[in-house]
């Protein structure tokens, strides 16, 4: 009596397995389907529509020489002020206004209007990072300095 009820409980067994064959495929398939059909989606998220960064950013950033400069960014739809200030140097404020663009990807500004010195910003959650000369992001020890926080 044992072994008909071990035959019929691995004969049960097997016939549940072998009926999920196909059902396994079929949400491999659809799982395929999906991956295929996400690879192709485009992602139009970015900085520019996707943040809140109106606002005012500051920071104190390096300088060539002396003790860095404190800048302030004030952006506001799209137009921007910029107030710099050198650390420890009397009568070294200025103030800086106009308007700003975004790069084609949507994740940078550029402050027109702004010559000789950098110009270009990548816009992160609640902060601005301050590009080089060339639009490239700064690397090295120092690059946590060229972050600018709201």
């Amino acid at each position: 009596m044992k072994k008909i009820l071990m035959v019929i409980a691995a004969a049960g067994l097997l016939y549940s397995c072998g009926g999920n064959t196909q059902k396994n495929q079929e949400e491999q398939a659809s799982v395929n389907e999906f991956s295929e059909i996400a690879q192709n989606v485009k992602d139009e998220h970015n900085a520019k529509n996707s943040l809140d960064y109106e606002g005012t950013y500051t920071g104190k950033v390096p300088t060539a020489s002396g003790e860095g400069m404190i800048v302030s960014i004030t952006l506001s739809e799209n137009t921007y002020v910029k107030n710099t200030e050198y650390v420890n140097k009397k009568d070294s404020k200025s103030e800086e206004k106009g308007t700003y663009t975004w790069n084609a990807e949507g994740n940078t500004i550029i402050l027109d209007g702004v010559k000789d010195a950098p110009n270009k910003y990548f816009v992160g959650e609640n902060t601005l990072t301050q590009l080089d000369m060339e639009g490239n992001r700064i690397t090295g020890d120092m690059a946590e300095l060229y972050i600018l926080k709201k």
